[in-house]
């Protein structure tokens, strides 16, 4: 009789809910067994839960590949309702068939896996490109039009594998280029070449108001990320305006009046 140490590496080598296996070693009594089963199970579900996930996320890509395209890229922004700081976009190409485990819409992501999946994404990336739009280009050509600028500077941007993509999926913008490209709504949730994108702008974006919170503390910059939070606007009452603050935004717009 096998040891429940040689089940349980066994389990391990299992990858499929069918196999014939899970049916021997269910009617084995041991309650070390049962509980290595139950456990190779939940993981393995889950596993294959994540995998359809992702598959579904590749259609969009699949598609373009199966078209003839050779270079499809994410593009996804970060930043657009701040009070404080940069807008930051992002444009990446993933591999044909790249599946990052865990990658999502980076609202959806646990903070705690930012890190570990931005690592992923950059690893497998063909090509990453970043578009950085100040505060004060904000101010002066306003937010909407500043995010389609930002995607422009990260399609120029592109470095890597690939100089240039070929096809373009946007998270719900149009963008003036001759580049093919398709506005997906919530596209963060449904590709994932624009969910690569996003967690790159997200931690980008972050890093930067980490970074700011040392040359401006009192905001809480590097909890907040420049967020109109309850702590922000006691900074801004207390201290007034930093040099990153966006003055087309209220209530700074208010606040650099009265200044």
């Amino acid at each position: 009789m096998a040891t429940i140490k040689e089940i349980t590496e066994m389990l391990a080598g299992i990858s499929s809910l069918s196999d014939p296996l899970w049916q021997e070693l269910q009617a084995d009594s041991r309650l070390g067994v049962q509980k290595a089963v139950r456990q190779r199970q939940k993981k393995l579900s889950a596993d294959l839960a994540e995998d359809r996930r992702l598959e579904q996320m590749l259609s969009y890509e699949r598609d373009l590949y199966a078209q003839g395209y050779q270079a499809v890229a994410g593009i996804d922004e970060v930043g657009r309702g701040p009070l404080a700081g940069p807008l930051v976009a992002a444009c990446v190409i993933l591999p044909p068939n790249a599946k990052i485990k865990y990658l999502n819409d980076s609202k959806k992501i646990p903070k705690t896996r930012h890190q570990a999946i931005y690592e992923r994404v950059m690893s497998e990336a063909l090509s990453v490109g970043l578009g950085v739009i100040d505060n004060k280009i904000i101010d002066d050509i306003n937010i909407y039009e500043a995010t389609k600028l930002g995607m422009l500077q990260a399609v120029k941007n592109v470095k890597g594998h690939v100089s240039l993509p070929d096809y373009l999926l946007i998270d719900a913008m149009n963008l003036e280029t001759d580049i093919p490209q398709r506005s997906i709504i919530k596209g963060d949730a449904h590709s994932l070449s624009i969910a690569a994108a996003s967690i790159v702008a997200k931690v980008t974006r972050d890093r930067m108001m980490a970074d700011y919170d040392l040359i401006y503390p009192g905001y809480g910059f590097a909890k907040n990320a420049g967020y109109g939070t309850k702590e922000h606007l006691q900074g801004l009452y207390a201290y007034g305006l930093t040099p990153i603050h966006r003055k087309s935004f209220e209530p700074v717009k208010s606040l650099a009046e009265e200044e």
